[in-house]
């Protein structure tokens, strides 16, 4: 038996929805923003998992161009049934005031990485849907209900409805099978049937610290549903001193070694010497992560093994260990068609327009376009922050002959909080280095009159970001061998969701490479390569 060490999804990879066909493991993630939706990883042994597909990857299925940050896609659900894969999403497009304006749809594959199906739309009544198949062969679809109602409640409860697939809609009543309990914010349904029990599994207390997975039982479908005698069954809210936090959103695994298994929602957060331990309870720039934990069954209900906190390190199932390569290279030169698929664009895919990969082989060539902070057309390519420490660096090669032009090196959270070293120009100095800032909205270019001159012979400029742990910093060379370090600290807390203003925010920290030309002249940026590493 082998020791799995959380997260096993380390990074932005929230509201996991596992499945199994055969002797496979497949865990769908939330994607927000970011373009291709939805990240799908497999796994033969639940401790090794590498990213196998991206779904959503035309306009046709996604289309999220000016949605809102942490808009787009919500808690994808993922099933195996009939021989087929069924993927179940939402697009969120308004996130802020009364209303969440969350569409729902259904897409299918023979296979899991090959090509998905058009979207089918089901409703909009709420966000989080999930396709259930009952052993009599009809599908339901449940997710939770919006209440826009001033004074109500948002969360109004569970909703159910069948799904007729020979129809390709939704048909009956919609009835309301569960309205959760006290915790409330009741959310991420998934309907199991085991043993003769529907056993409705939900997320509640919201997707902060607060979180909570809860389950609830009934000999029939509609109800009415039983909660579990010692509910929740996991959270972390009891226990700030866990390294675990956030634990909820959750879904349910029986292995083909039948041995039972729940992956969670769970959030790191950095460590804070000298702060109370409370309020805040912490910083989580990795974004929420997935994690894993065994189940056992105690007359007739399931249970976290070891209590309803999450472990770091559990027991794994009775499965020889199947180690993959790794998913995506360290260093990256462009030497493809395609981009990985670690790396994402925001919102939409980058037409040849704007990224190319062949205009110049060898080299990652954007288009400049909209600016950092714009919801439609930004040319901007990166992946996730997946350590705590780490190191990101880039080649870059710019000619800019305007102020509007710049391309570089960008740690981004979102629209609003974000820092960039840019290649830029100066009507004095020609080409500079400059360091931009936008903290909550708030925007600065600390450098102010100290901007790094590039001489005219060089061609390439060679770009860094260190990050360690709580601080990162950017550094610079003109040759590749030689580094200047900009003496200026950036703090990690600021690219998570439990710094953004407003909160309610639902991604995580990436770092990439970007170009924007805001004159409209769609100047050209070469990125000859990209390195992420790890440090120890």
């Amino acid at each position: 038996m082998t020791t799995i060490t959380n997260p096993i999804l380390t990074g932005f990879n929230p509201d996991p929805s596992i499945c199994r066909a055969g002797d496979d493991y497949y865990i769908a993630v939330s994607t927000f923003e970011w373009f291709p939706g939805v990240g799908i990883y497999h796994s033969k042994d639940l401790k090794n998992w590498r990213l196998i597909a991206r779904p959503l990857n035309r306009l046709s299925q996604l289309n999220m161009s000016g949605n809102p940050d942490s808009g787009g896609i919500w808690a994808p659900q993922l099933s195996y049934h009939d021989g087929r894969f069924w993927l179940i999403y939402t697009d969120v497009k308004v996130t802020e005031g009364q209303w969440k304006d969350a569409h729902n749809y259904l897409v299918t594959c023979d296979q899991i990485d090959g090509e998905w199906s058009e979207p089918i739309y089901l409703n909009s009544s709420g966000f989080d849907p999930s396709l259930f198949h009952d052993d009599d062969g009809r599908k339901y679809l449940v997710n939770m209900l919006w209440d826009p109602r001033v004074g109500n409640h948002n969360f109004y409860g569970i909703v159910l409805q069948e799904y007729n697939h020979n129809q390709g809609r939704l048909i009956g009543k919609p009835e309301v099978i569960f309205k959760g309990t006290d915790i409330k914010l009741t959310e991420a349904p998934h309907l199991y049937k085991i043993d003769g029990y529907y056993y409705l599994l939900t997320a509640e207390g919201g997707t902060r610290f607060e979180h909570a997975a809860t389950i609830a039982r009934s000999r029939h479908l509609k109800g009415p549903y039983e909660v579990h005698p010692d509910n929740p069954l996991i959270t972390s809210w009891p226990y700030p001193r866990n390294p675990l936090q956030k634990a909820g959103h959750a879904s349910i695994v029986k292995t083909h070694t039948d041995e039972w298994f729940l992956v969670h929602l769970t959030g790191r957060p950095l460590p804070q010497e000298g702060q109370p331990l409370l309020d805040p309870r912490g910083y989580c720039p990795l974004g929420r992560e997935t994690a894993i934990q065994r189940l056992e069954w105690k007359e007739g209900w399931p249970y976290v093994v070891g209590g309803n906190q999450p472990a770091q390190q559990i027991d794994g199932p009775n499965i020889e260990e199947v180690k993959w390569e790794r998913d995506y290279p360290e260093k990256d030169d462009f030497n493809q068609k395609v981009l990985n698929s670690h790396f994402q664009t925001l919102r939409i895919p980058l037409e040849d327009d704007t990224l190319s990969l062949t205009d110049n082989p060898g080299h990652l060539r954007l288009y400049g376009k909209d600016s950092l902070t714009s919801k439609f057309k930004q040319a901007f390519v990166a992946r996730r922050w997946q350590h705590f420490n780490f190191m990101a660096e880039t080649k870059v090669s710019f000619q800019p002959e305007s102020f509007q032009q710049a391309a570089g090196l960008v740690n981004y959270y979102n629209t609003e909080n974000w820092t960039a070293l840019q290649i830029t120009w100066d009507e004095e100095k020609g080409r500079i280095l400059n360091l931009t800032t936008c903290d909550n909205f708030t925007f600065d270019q600390p450098l102010k009159g100290k901007e790094i001159n590039i001489p005219d012979s060089v061609k390439y400029v060679y770009l860094r970001v260190e990050v360690e742990t709580n601080i990162y910093r950017y550094s610079y060379s003109f040759d590749g061998e030689n580094w200047t370090l900009i003496p200026i600290d950036f703090y990690s807390y600021k690219l998570s969701d439990d710094y953004i203003r407003g909160g309610g925010f639902f991604t995580g920290a990436f770092v990439g490479m970007q170009c924007q030309d805001t004159s409209g002249r769609d100047c050209p940026a070469e990125f000859d390569y990209f390195i992420y590493r790890e440090k120890e």
